[in-house]
């Protein structure tokens, strides 16, 4: 039974006084007023009483568990591909797989400054003080030298607590790219205004009334003239091809090439039309090659852009091989070797990139544009190949390119299409 309240007890004794009143008023004997009123107050006191037992109030507040101490906290974290640690008052209370292969597997219960040494991270890491927002640090050189990370720190759990989550993630690619672009910016702005300021002067020139009237003179700019002209018309070409292949590099050719057959076209190409240099390309191919898979007009520029190579910088006089031969792991090994000045090793690993030249005023003597080899490597990488580039100083140059002979049930498909 409830209890009932102050007011209502009240009430009850009210009514129940004006009652008995009002039953002696109309005449009523007090012997029968008597019981019923000592009734009424019986049951009054009862239910006033109720069953003795006052109900507890029941808390709204619910006691929220420690995330640390919670099963499923260390699934959470491991669940981060990334770097991710828990911080509490600059102390390392868990960190995942990420962070500890990348800061030190003993990293947790270490100082946060300790494990990342970064000037610009450890005043945020030791703070005490509360945090409303999630705050951004750009940090360098942690982990490698080049190597760019993105430091999120956001506060977690009670104010108390002082507990901070770390998360890195690793901005080294996409720096990278942007800085690649900017640099393919500046150099293709760079290779075409050098030329486009030549001609604009000469145009000049020839438009002064006196010195237009020199033949010999207008003969000899008009020449120059149409040799940057060309430069930059190969220079052009080249970009628009570059990009091409780099927006199919994803796709993997599906035709089969016969590459014997190819070499041998190119090779007489250049013995054809590049006078007593290009009598000087010899050719090795092995009998019976399978063909390979590919796109043919790639992999004619890219013998084009290697004999070329070797046309313009190896010595005159000496052998441009060219081979072509089985390779190891089923595939196929082309070459093509030089007898030149060679390359210097600190060149090698920068070859590929574009518009790298090891001697600038001599490429662009011989007309070369700085991609050739970025062509290159950007189709071998199209084909799943592999590239490697070996020189000596002295002696010359040898490129090898291994790529992936087509496999029968992909020529039988070929063959079908």
């Amino acid at each position: 039974m409830n209890r009932l309240s102050t007011s209502q007890i009240t009430a009850s004794l009210a009514v129940l006084l004006l009652t008995t009143g009002g039953a002696l008023m109309i005449g009523a004997k007090p012997l029968h007023i008597i019981l019923p009123v000592l009734a009424g107050l019986v049951i009054l006191i009862i239910a006033a009483g109720g069953n003795g037992r006052a109900e507890k109030p029941t808390s709204a507040v619910m006691e929220v568990p420690d995330i640390v101490a919670h099963p499923d906290a260390r699934g959470l974290l491991e669940g981060i591909s990334d770097p991710l640690m828990l911080i509490e008052r600059g102390r390392i209370l868990s960190a995942n797989r990420a962070a500890k292969r990348l800061l030190g597997a003993h990293i947790e219960g270490e100082d946060a400054r300790i494990a990342i040494r970064h000037p610009a991270a450890a005043e945020r890491l030791a703070s005490l003080a509360p945090m409303a927002e999630p705050v951004m640090i750009e940090l360098v050189g942690l982990g490698t030298r080049d190597q760019r990370w993105q430091m999120r720190i956001a506060p977690v759990g009670e104010p108390g607590q002082v507990r901070r989550l770390v998360h890195l993630a690793d901005h080294s690619g996409a720096h990278a790219a942007e800085k690649m672009r900017v640099d393919f910016v500046a150099n293709a702005s760079h290779e075409l205004r050098t030329p486009l300021a030549g001609i604009l002067g000469f145009i000049e020139t020839l438009a002064d009334p006196d010195l237009g009237r020199d033949v010999e003179t207008r003969k000899r700019f008009l020449a120059i003239m149409d040799g940057e002209a060309r430069r930059m018309q190969r220079l052009i070409d080249d970009l628009i091809s570059l990009s091409r292949i780099e927006a199919e590099k994803y796709r993997v050719p599906d035709c089969a090439v016969d590459l014997s057959g190819l070499v041998a076209e190119v090779v007489g190409v250049f013995r054809s039309s590049h006078g007593e240099r290009g009598r000087e390309v010899e050719m090795e191919i092995a009998p019976d090659l399978p063909a390979v898979q590919g796109d043919r007009a790639q992999l004619s520029q890219l013998l084009h852009n290697l004999i070329g190579n070797s046309v313009k910088y190896g010595r005159a006089g000496t052998p441009i091989r060219v081979m072509l031969m089985d390779g190891p792991n089923g595939m196929l090994r082309l070459g093509v070797a030089d007898e030149g000045e060679g390359i210097g090793p600190d060149h090698l690993p920068r070859l590929t990139e574009r518009f790298y030249r090891v001697d600038s005023g001599r490429s662009r003597a011989v007309g070369g544009t700085g991609l050739g080899l970025a062509i290159v490597k950007h189709i071998v990488e199209r084909h799943r190949g592999r590239l490697d580039i070996a020189s000596v100083l002295g002696k010359g140059t040898t490129i090898t390119i291994l790529l992936p002979r087509m496999a029968v049930e992909e020529k039988a498909l070929a063959a079908r299409a």
